[in-house]
């Protein structure tokens, strides 16, 4: 039997999300990769028991995270059965309904059936009677604001979520989407954002809105889906994601200018103490305004190396500034 650690609370900060009651981690554990039909059941089950161990106790999952899509929550469904069903109350588990699912007019987007019909076929592999935040995954262009956002609501009444969220919606739809959901008295916990070093749109107005409406925010692919570490100092490496058929990191991606700036990155990550990848975690931590931001890991190494991240989050001024003539080039003005 599982028996966690019992200092698992003593390391990792944890963050008020908005003016809600709920504190995240930190850092929250994503399944998007690693936790499909792909990998084995027995490292899948030690990196989710290290996360708890290390203080994570949110783990962010969708319906089409596999492969194949629904895998992972399978997967996060037998690690609750078996290591976690005792500990239930201490776990954050949130899913999301709007990309690809399936084929069909009802397997994707965000509409009231799918949305809906979505969150019990999570329910099901999770095993779960509710989860904690309900996610849409991203606008849908053909469906009226006010049917998504009225889906949200009904989870939280049917009692199939406690809180809701979305994703990948700009500032002018997240405005809007808080604002039928404050009239429906459920309020938008938390937006989930693609953030890092490398994708900065946050900045251009979203941050200001969470902020305005008090919302959290947790950051997704904060490392860039792994070329914010050491793994592309040198340029492609054999066995990378880059190197491989993903359709989310192709080899032009990693230019030569992008590998000079991510080598002068790592000296100052080194002169901090930490790894690339650990400065790049904090980078997006700096501060406090985001609230917590989603880690991947396909080893408990992997993950222990994210986790190191929290150690040092804090920047000097002239940390900061160095750090912003390297993202923005030799070029800026």
């Amino acid at each position: 039997m599982y028996l966690p650690s019992a200092d698992r609370y003593h390391a990792m900060p944890y963050r008020r999300t908005g003016r809600s009651g709920l504190l995240l981690p930190a850092l929250s554990l994503g399944l998007w990769h690693n936790f499909g039909g792909d990998r084995t059941p027995e490292i899948q089950g030690q990196i989710l028991r290290r996360a708890f161990d290390l203080g994570i106790t949110h783990f962010d999952l969708a319906n089409n995270y596999g492969p194949p899509p629904g895998a992972a929550e399978t997967t996060m469904g037998r690690a609750l059965k078996s290591d976690f069903a005792r500990l239930r109350d201490e776990l954050v588990i949130s899913t999301k309904a709007g990309y690809l699912m399936g084929d069909g007019p009802y397997g994707e987007w965000g509409s009231r059936k799918n949305l809906l019909a979505s969150l019990d076929r999570s329910l099901s592999r999770l095993g779960l009677a509710y989860v904690d935040i309900f996610y849409s995954h991203r606008p849908d262009p053909a469906t009226p604001l006010e049917e998504t956002m009225g889906a949200l609501d009904s989870a939280v009444r049917q009692g199939k979520a406690l809180y809701v969220g979305i994703s990948n919606y700009s500032p002018e739809q997240t405005r809007e989407a808080a604002r039928i959901l404050k009239e429906l008295g459920t309020p938008l916990l938390i937006h989930q954002p693609r953030y890092s070093m490398l994708d900065r749109r946050v900045e251009d107005g979203l941050l200001t809105a969470l902020d305005e409406l008090g919302t959290g925010s947790i950051a997704y692919s904060p490392l860039e889906q792994g070329i914010l570490s050491d793994r592309y100092l040198h340029g492609i490496p054999a066995g990378s994601r880059a190197a491989g058929d993903s359709p989310f990191l192709t080899p032009d991606s990693v230019t030569l200018e992008l590998v000079e700036r991510l080598r002068a990155l790592d000296e100052v990550a080194s002169a901090r103490g930490q790894s690339l990848a650990q400065m790049a975690l904090a980078w997006v931590l700096r501060g406090g305004r985001i609230t917590a931001a989603v880690v991947g890991a396909s080893s408990v190494t992997q993950l222990e190396n994210s986790v190191e991240a929290v150690r040092n989050l804090a920047f000097g001024d002239e940390e900061l500034a160095r750090i912003e003539a390297i993202l923005r080039g030799p070029d800026a003005g």
